[in-house]
């Protein structure tokens, strides 16, 4: 069974990634899987893992290139909500990794938390900027982090703490395949 007849709701076939990059350009994806929940996810990944298809992460198509020739494989995008939500719970903000950063940073705003406004201007998503801890001179994403959870290349949720995560300039070791959510501790 393909993935398509497996995860029909979910899967496109030969979708064009152009729409879902900054500069509106590159062929199709031979497979475009928009999963609705992080077990859909899973079984997804498994899926694919199982029948040898390559998977790539596409985040918010900032910084990336796609070439005009197909893309072999699966292009898994997490726009749904479970991967997009934005919750606050006085000083913390827990983000879905697919959320967009723009998002991140209005809601801290709008909860009169500081420690992300450094950040206006970059582009991409909550998981993407995380991984490669976007900043500057004035402040990276990194220092506001306290909490990572991550699907792993088994298909197991973990939760990762600030103690276990390094980061520095421009990247963290982060190196699982999916950053579900981030846990961020922000001032008033």
């Amino acid at each position: 069974m393909s993935l398509v007849e497996m995860f029909p709701e979910i899967t496109k076939r030969n979708e064009p990634l152009a729409p879902y990059t900054h500069l509106k350009i590159g062929g199709p994806a031979e497979l475009l899987v928009q999963p609705r929940s992080v077990d859909e996810l899973r079984r997804v990944l498994t899926a694919c893992q199982s029948k040898k298809v390559p998977v790539r992460m596409l985040g918010g198509g900032h910084n990336l290139l796609v070439r005009d020739d197909p893309v072999p494989g699966a292009v898994v995008k997490l726009t749904a909500p479970a991967f997009t939500m934005l919750e606050w719970d006085g000083k913390r903000i827990t983000a879905g990794g697919g959320g967009s950063l723009f998002d991140l940073i209005a809601f801290s705003v709008r909860q009169g938390l500081t420690g992300l406004e450094t950040l206006v201007g970059l582009r991409g998503t909550v998981g993407g900027s995380v991984r490669c801890n976007v900043g500057d001179r004035s402040g990276e994403i990194g220092a506001g982090v306290r909490q990572v959870t991550v699907l792993t290349e088994a298909g197991k949720v973990e939760v990762r703490t600030q103690e276990e995560l390094n980061f520095s300039e421009h990247q963290s070791d982060i190196d699982e395949p999916v950053i579900l959510n981030v846990v961020f501790e922000l001032d008033p």
